[in-house]
């Protein structure tokens, strides 16, 4: 649920791809045209991300079998996560697979396939640090903006800050030079940022919730929407879902597990 803006390249799509009126698209006219065009951030490792300048990442990665077992190829297009919703809205892109874990709010504007894992928020601080919910009050927090982790801050009794960052490195740049007391994110975000930061003196801590993500699409294009979850369901049973979760967490990262 993250962008960076490190990379040049993850800015140009998006300017391009807001200039001009589009149409929705039906499953008919993607399968007639034989690509599907999909969103992501890019700067939400290790869920989507740059290596150089080659996009990848698990949901990448995932994309590319969805679209490989529809028939289709698959066209890329970078698009800041706050601007997703919108820019899903005005038909910009057939769907987009960034991190979005589901909420009522966001139900209202877009509608969500099947889950493609489960995660939830975590709270990293410094070893002396917050690493409780309780212990949060009367602290202040470092979150993305427009993401569920800066909403589940604001409900917890007692913060005293809520900072808002672009991305999740800007949150963590400002823990480590103790802008803010805490930092809340993604459990996978949490454990490869501090995997690569060993000597950073922040340390994972409590859960603050449960998240269940999903692909995101256009309301009422039932007919993707099942086209994306049947492919989904193939691949979960045909083994490529769990070389991919294990290729990248070691784990299984299903809902299901």
């Amino acid at each position: 649920m993250r962008f960076s803006a490190r990379l040049l390249s993850a800015v140009i799509p998006f300017t391009l791809l807001v200039a001009g009126p589009t149409q929705a698209r039906d499953w008919a006219t993607i399968k007639n045209a034989g690509t599907i065009v999909a969103a992501t951030e890019g700067g939400f490792q290790p869920f989507n991300y740059y290596e150089g300048s080659k996009l990848t990442g698990f949901e990448v990665d995932l994309a590319e079998a969805l679209a490989k077992k529809l028939g289709l190829k698959l066209e890329w297009k970078v698009v800041p996560f706050d601007a997703q919703l919108a820019a899903l809205q005005q038909d910009r892109f057939d769907f987009a697979i960034a991190s979005h874990g589901y909420t009522e709010e966001r139900a209202k504007a877009v509608d969500f396939a099947n889950p493609h894992y489960c995660t939830g928020g975590q709270i990293a601080a410094a070893k002396d640090g917050p690493l409780t919910v309780a212990a949060l009050a009367g602290k202040s927090v470092g979150v993305q903006l427009a993401t569920s982790y800066a909403d589940a801050a604001k409900k917890i009794a007692g913060v005293k800050e809520i900072k808002t960052y672009k991305g999740d490195p800007e949150a963590f740049s400002a823990l480590r030079a103790k802008k803010v007391n805490a930092w809340i994110s993604d459990k996978f975000t949490v454990k490869a940022t501090l995997d690569k930061n060993p000597n950073a003196g922040i340390v994972p801590g409590e859960m603050v919730f449960v998240e269940r993500v999903s692909m995101i699409l256009r309301k009422n294009n039932k007919e993707l929407g099942d086209k994306l979850n049947q492919a989904l369901a193939e691949i979960m049973k045909d083994g490529t879902y769990n070389a991919l979760s294990q290729k990248y967490f070691k784990a299984d990262i299903s809902c299901r597990s």
